[in-house]
């Protein structure tokens, strides 16, 4: 009786995890993949269920120019000033251990505030900064200064920039943290040894180490900012600033412009920009990884 070769030792494991990923792709697959085909391939037919390109024609449209610029500034500004910011914290952390209390603290408030994001904080920020929040009525009673002088700029565009930063620094902080522990000490060492200073270090090591992962968090971020909803809903009830709004206001009328389907060529849009900043990303992460190892 003979029997067959044995099985790698590793078989049975490889088999199990690909077992274990079922749930997650089917979840995938049924939440997020399926609706996003139905979603964008709504926008290439007619109310009578006919292809047509009148939905794509439609993106041409001013308005729905203007809010998609708006959407792309919205989030350009957000991305960078979180990258500033998130990057100067990331910095001042350089020097404390990963099991201090201070990093353990900032690691995990990242990670509460990175999502504490949508209605709650826009809940967050209008009992803070609302027409009767408390800080605004802390400054005209202390100091006599009125917040809503030049209007009610918190539900407006304007208004939409510190909430989004609120989650973009926290995201920076996860992000960027681990490639600046990746920085090795004998670079550093490297760099004394041969006569530079802190800035030589910097400008010829530490900078070009972490540009890719820099501009890498960028992009996620800008990415994140584009794709909010949440918080913009809950601030701005109307009006269509931005895309994600402009694709409410599509869904919630029969009609937009003239043309039925709208959303679908908005979705569309919107992912065929997602999808080249984060394929940006994806090329820079991978690039990052090199000095991750």
């Amino acid at each position: 009786m003979t029997s067959g070769p044995p099985l790698s030792a590793d078989a049975h494991p490889r088999r199990g995890a690909a077992l274990g990923l079922l749930p997650f792709g089917a979840f995938t697959f049924l939440f997020l993949a399926v609706p996003t085909v139905l979603a964008v391939g709504s926008g290439l037919y007619d109310a009578d269920g006919h292809l047509t390109a009148d939905n794509l024609i439609a993106l041409g449209d001013p308005v729905i120019l203007k809010t998609l610029g708006n959407s792309v500034w919205l989030a350009a500004l957000t991305a960078a000033l979180g990258t500033i910011g998130g990057a100067a914290i990331c910095y001042a952390l350089i020097g404390v251990g990963p099991e201090s209390r201070l990093r353990t603290f900032v690691d995990a408030a990242s990670g509460v505030l990175a999502q504490f994001a949508g209605v709650p904080l826009a809940f967050a920020y209008i009992a803070a900064f609302g027409l009767s929040g408390l800080v605004t009525v802390w400054l005209q009673d202390t100091f006599g200064f009125d917040l809503y002088a030049s209007g009610a700029w918190i539900y407006e565009m304007p208004g939409l920039i510190a909430p989004y930063v609120a989650f973009q620094l926290p995201l920076m902080v996860i992000v960027f943290l681990p490639a600046l522990d990746a920085l090795r000490p004998e670079w550093a060492e490297a760099n004394a040894i041969l006569g530079g200073g802190r800035a030589t270090y910097w400008r010829r090591v530490g900078l070009p180490v972490l540009a890719p992962s820099l501009i890498g968090a960028a992009l996620l971020l800008f990415a994140n900012a584009f794709s909010a909803y949440g918080t913009a809903a809950a601030l701005i009830s109307q009006g269509s600033q931005i895309i994600p709004l402009q694709i409410r206001a599509a869904l919630s009328s029969e009609t937009v412009l003239g043309h039925a389907n709208l959303a679908g060529a908005l979705a569309l849009a919107m992912i065929a920009i997602m999808a080249a900043v984060m394929a940006l990303y994806a090329a820079l992460d991978r690039r990052a990884s090199r000095w991750r190892r």
